[in-house]
């Protein structure tokens, strides 16, 4: 599995219609979770940012959105932000354009937002014009990875890899999905925690 903790600044040039992180001067971070909701790690995830006060943003799967739509609902009552993540978790770059676009569609039945994350983080140039052009979604990427997905990790190395990299702006990933739960539920609070007592305040993307 290969995967870079701290995005490459050729790389957010390459794509630079996509966010990548949102630099503003003070001591913000902008939390983002992929593939939810989960019936155990989303409420988890609430109640740890209630406790800290800190607002994310939900990169929501259409499938989940639907079967978790209570849970769903909680997310924007306790003030946080939401983004379609496909319906089905497609990789566009493996995916035709039609077949793309219809789960993008799908998924916006059930997750009212103009932002999109791509799964995987993979999506051609062609798919990025369009998504912003004809359905005016803003492309949101990642500056730091947690890594939580990768059982081969510890929760404490996840909550390290965040901790050593990230800066003011920095968007982040983690995960509120069966897979990341181990390590997720280890560091978060760590995250969290640390952020906080270094004066940071931990946002939603607008």
């Amino acid at each position: 599995m290969f995967y870079l903790i701290k995005t490459p600044w050729l790389v957010k040039k390459y794509y630079s219609d996509c966010v990548w992180d949102i630099p503003s001067g003070e001591k913000d971070l902008y939390l983002s979770f992929d593939d939810g909701p989960h019936p155990v790690a989303t409420p988890f995830i609430l109640e740890q940012l209630k406790k800290y006060q800190a607002k994310a943003t939900f990169f929501c799967i259409g499938k989940n959105a639907r079967q978790e739509q209570d849970l769903y609902k909680k997310i924007l009552d306790e003030g946080h932000r939401v983004g379609n993540h496909t319906y089905n978790h497609l990789r566009g770059t493996k995916t035709s354009d039609i077949k793309y676009f219809e789960d993008i569609r799908m998924a916006a039945r059930y997750i009212d937002s103009n932002l999109f994350r791509p799964p995987y983080g993979r999506i051609s140039k062609f798919q990025i014009e369009l998504l912003k052009e004809k359905f005016h979604y803003k492309i949101i990427m990642w500056d730091v990875i947690s890594a939580d997905f990768d059982r081969s990790l510890t929760g404490d190395k996840c909550a390290i890899n965040v901790i050593a990299h990230a800066k003011p702006g920095s968007i982040i990933i983690f995960h509120d999905s069966e897979k990341a739960w181990e390590r997720l539920q280890i560091a978060l609070p760590k995250v969290l925690e640390y952020f906080t007592s270094e004066g940071y305040k931990f946002k939603s993307i607008d």
